[in-house]
C-alpha cells in the first residue's frame, strides 16, 4: 500500500507542486493550508510521513512538531521553511524532526529524503518487531502477570536446565508448546534442536517410523533407512504434542525408551541411545484416560516428573490486555492502529474463550483486517463476542419447551451489563437494579 505523506504548508501553490510531484512518484498526498488543519488530519488519517512548513497563519510549527511527536512520537516529520537559520534548524531538530529543508528545494532532493527516511522507518519497526520476538524467545513467550503465569514462569525457570521429563496439560490454545519451547530455550540446550511431533495428526502406521525412524526393507514402501525424530533431536528437546492421542502398542515403546535410554529403528537391530529431553503434552484428562484403558499409568508417571497445568484464558482474564497488545503489535508491526476502544476491551474481558489464546489470537488478527478507523471497536469483533442483544431477551419473552438454566441467564445478564457501562461495577450495578456489592458478589459466584 502506498505510504500517504500530508503536507502542512500555507502556500497554495507549493501545496499543488508537491501534490501532483509525489503522487506522480506512487504516494498518496493530504494537504493543509493551517496548522489546526494539518493536526486534524494527523489525528484522523494517521499519515506516514509529514511535510511541515516552519511558518504557518495559526500556529507556530515548533509548537505544531512539538504536538505531532507528543501523540504520535514514531511519525515523522520534514520540516520546510523559507526562513531557514542555524538555530531553527537545530530547534526544529531538537523537538523531532528527522530532516530540514530550505525553500526553494529541488523536488528530486525532496523526494529522495522522502524516500531515506520511509525506508529508515520501516526499517526501525522491522527492528522493534524482530527484538520483540527474540525477547520473547528468550524468556518472555509467557505473556500475562497473573499469579498462575507468574508461577509458571518461576517453575520454567528452576526446571529448564535439567533433564527432567515434564507433562504440561491444559486445554487447546492455551499455549502448551510455548511453555515446552521456554523450557528449551532457557536451557543448555538452546543451541541444539527443537523438534516437535503432533501425536494426533500422523497416522498410527506412521508414527512408530516418525519418532523411531526406520531401516530400509523394514516394510513395504521403506527403500531407504531413515532416521527418526528421536535421532534427529540430537541432544535437544523433542516435544510429543497431544500423547493422550498415542497407541497404546507406541506408549508401552515410548515408556521403554524413558526407562533404559536407548532405542532402535523399526526393523533394525542396533541399540541407539536417546540423548533428548522429553516435553509432553496433552489437552485430555489423562486420569481419566488411564480408568478407560486408553493410557498407560506407568507411562503417565514416567512422563510427569514435573507437572505444568496451564489455566484456560477464562481463569486469567487480567492477562486479555496483555495478550490483546503482543497481538496488535504481531499483527499492526506498522502501528496503523492506536489500540482497542474501551468498550471493545470489555468485550474481550468479558467473553469465556472456549478456544482460548489461539481463539484470542485469530480474533485480533481478524479484527485488525477488518478495522477501517484508528482502533479497534465492537463492530470488529466476531457476534459470539460483542453479545447478540436479542439473547437473553428472547430467553426471558419466549420461555422454551425445554426450560432454562436461571443461573446462566443471570450470568449472561451480568455480563451484557458490564459489557454495556465499559466494565463500570457501579453503573452495571445501576442497570440491573442491585448493589454494587450484590454485583461484586454474582460476579465472583460467576467468574466474571
Amino acid at each position: 500500500m502506498a505510504a500517504t505523506i500530508l503536507v502542512i504548508d500555507d502556500e497554495e501553490h507549493l501545496r499543488w507542486i508537491l501534490s501532483k510531484a509525489l503522487n506522480k512518484t506512487g504516494y498518496r498526498v493530504l494537504t493543509a493550508a493551517t496548522g489546526q488543519e494539518g493536526l486534524k488530519l494527523v489525528s484522523e488519517q494517521m499519515p506516514d510521513l509529514v511535510l511541515l512548513d516552519l511558518r504557518l497563519p495559526d500556529l507556530d510549527g515548533i509548537t505544531i512538531l512539538k504536538t505531532i511527536k507528543k501523540d504520535q512520537p514514531q511519525l515523522p516529520v520534514i520540516v520546510i521553511t523559507a526562513h531557514g537559520t542555524v538555530e531553527t534548524a537545530i530547534e526544529a531538530m531538537k523537538a523531532g524532526a528527522v530532516d530540514y529543508l530550505i525553500k526553494p528545494f529541488d523536488l528530486d532532493e525532496l523526494k529522495l529524503v522522502i524516500e531515506r527516511t520511509l525506508t529508515l522507518v520501516e526499517l526501525s519497526q522491522e527492528v522493534d518487531y524482530l527484538r520483540g520476538e527474540l525477547r520473547e524467545r528468550q524468556g518472555e513467550g509467557l505473556i500475562g502477570q497473573s499469579p498462575s503465569m507468574v508461577e509458571i514462569r518461576e517453575l520454567i525457570g528452576r526446571i529448564a536446565d535439567t533433564a527432567a521429563t515434564v507433562l504440561i496439560q491444559g486445554e487447546s490454545g492455551t499455549g502448551k508448546e510455548v511453555v515446552a519451547r521456554q523450557l528449551h530455550l532457557q536451557s543448555s540446550r538452546a543451541n541444539k534442536p527443537f523438534v516437535a511431533i503432533n501425536c494426533a495428526a500422523i497416522p498410527e502406521n506412521l508414527l512408530e517410523s516418525e519418532l523411531f525412524g526406520h531401516e530400509r526393507g523394514a516394510f513395504t514402501g521403506a527403500n531407504a533407512r531413515k532416521k527418526g525424530k528421536l535421532e534427529l533431536v540430537r541432544g535437544g528437546t523433542l516435544f510429543l504434542d497431544e500423547i493422550g492421542e498415542m497407541p497404546l502398542t507406541l506408549q508401552a515403546k515410548l515408556l521403554r525408551v524413558l526407562q533404559e535410554r536407548t532405542y532402535e529403528r523399526v526393523g533394525g537391530t542396533e541399540p541407539l541411545k536417546l540423548e533428548a529431553r522429553i516435553i509432553a503434552a496433552t489437552n485430555r484428562d489423562l486420569r481419566k484416560a488411564i480408568q478407560e484403558g486408553k493410557f498407560r499409568e506407568d507411562l503417565y508417571y514416567r512422563l510427569q516428573v514435573i507437572p505444568i497445568h496451564l489455566p484456560p484464558l477464562r481463569e486469567r482474564r487480567e492477562d486479555i490486555p496483555l495478550l490483546v497488545q503482543h497481538f496488535l503489535r504481531k499483527y499492526d508491526p506498522g502501528k496503523r492502529l492506536k489500540g482497542v476502544a474501551p468498550e471493545a476491551m470489555a468485550l474481550l474481558q468479558q467473553y469465556h474463550w472456549p478456544g482460548n489464546i489461539r481463539e484470542l489470537e485469530n480474533t485480533i488478527e481478524r479484527a485488525v483486517i477488518l478495522c477501517t478507523g484508528h482502533e479497534i471497536t465492537p463492530e470488529n469483533l466476531p457476534r459470539e463476542i460483542s453479545g447478540d442483544k436479542q439473547r437473553v431477551a428472547g430467553v426471558l419473552l419466549d420461555f422454551p419447551p425445554e426450560g432454562i438454566n436461571l443461573e446462566e441467564v443471570e450470568r449472561e445478564l451480568i455480563r451484557l451489563a458490564l459489557v454495556r457501562s465499559g466494565g463500570n461495577q457501579t453503573q452495571a450495578a445501576r442497570l440491573l437494579g442491585i448493589t454494587r456489592s450484590a454485583l461484586i458478589y454474582r460476579m465472583e459466584k460467576y467468574g466474571l
